[in-house]
């Protein structure tokens, strides 16, 4: 098992070590189905939230019940069989532990975090950095060094993870605008009324034609941002504004089911006004089209760390 938890940034949490208390989760971010486990578990200790559990499960296996890796990590929290004997709950009550079972696999996940929490919580700093550092370079090398200790894997390994987590919780005051904005809708505007391709991503042999989640992986490559390829990934590369604060340059996503990020369909990239730019369907041109539909999922503002710290695949 690779734990993979972050921490929210809200109200200074970070800064004062606190990962528990009363963050809540971003709309959908979590599958309805294992959103109140999430929930419940993630507030187990207090190195730990919701937001921190769903970003450990979504960096797994994408909230995939069913995944096993080729090193033999298996379920939605890819415990390996060894860690799993020694750490796996019995987190429903029926008798059995079972990796495959969220009821069980999701607790063990959360119990599994605060137990390392719990190695290291005389350490001076922030008990969540320092719970993450323990578990990528060892408890000893965070008690040896007072913290995070100074090894760039393990720096890198708590800002990526704690980046992530951001994705999954529910801001609590106005996000801050995207710097890149204003390029990626540059570009946007200049593909106006180029057809739509399925899995376009406007390379010459494809005639410079673009599907939605192309499109917009495009126009943030411009300005510096590599996202990932499909539209219900993009969703996790930054925090989520609500629809009154809305600002151009924002990915909005379009989605079938308003419970589950991971069923997202369709993005595009807002303007203003209500509008946004996409490439709708086969048979269409890039173009503006209104974002206030019923299947209007939520927004994503896209930043750079947050991008960088989506896993390659899930």
């Amino acid at each position: 098992m690779l734990l993979v938890v972050g921490v929210y940034l809200v109200a200074g949490n970070l800064a004062n070590g606190a990962g528990g208390g009363s963050v809540a989760l971003a709309k959908g971010a979590v599958p309805t189905a294992y959103s109140a486990l999430v929930q419940k578990w993630g507030n187990l200790c207090p190195a730990l939230n919701p937001a921190l559990l769903a970003a450990q499960l979504y960096q797994e296996s994408g909230f995939n019940p069913n995944a096993k890796s080729p090193a033999k990590a298996e379920g939605i929290a890819q415990f390996i069989p060894g860690t799993w004997a020694t750490h796996g709950i019995d987190g429903n009550g029926d008798g059995v532990r079972n990796v495959w079972d969220p009821n069980d696999a999701i607790p063990s996940a959360a119990t599994y975090d605060c137990e390392l929490a719990s190695y290291v919580k005389d350490v001076p700093g922030n008990r969540t950095a320092n719970m993450l550092a323990s578990y990528n370079a060892g408890a000893y090398a965070v008690i040896k060094y007072g913290g995070v200790p100074p090894y760039s894997e393990t720096k890198n390994y708590v800002k990526t993870i704690t980046t992530l987590s951001q994705s999954f919780a529910a801001p609590v005051s106005r996000v801050d605008p995207s710097e890149q904005a204003a390029t990626a809708i540059t570009y946007a505007q200049t593909k106006l009324g180029t057809p739509y391709l399925w899995g376009g991503n406007g390379t010459a042999d494809q005639g410079g034609r673009f599907d939605c989640s192309g499109l917009t992986k495009a126009a943030f490559a411009q300005a510096g941002i590599t996202l990932p390829r499909v539209a219900n990934d993009q969703y996790n590369a930054g925090p989520h504004p609500q629809r009154a604060e809305l600002l151009p340059g924002d990915l909005v996503f379009f989605s079938d089911d308003l419970t589950n990020s991971r069923a997202i369909r369709h993005v595009g990239i807002y303007v203003g006004g209500g509008y946004m730019i996409d490439a709708p369907r086969t048979g269409a041109v890039i173009r503006f089209d209104p974002i206030d539909t019923p299947d209007y999922f939520g927004a994503t503002r896209v930043t750079e760390d947050g991008a960088k710290a989506l896993p390659t695949t899930v």
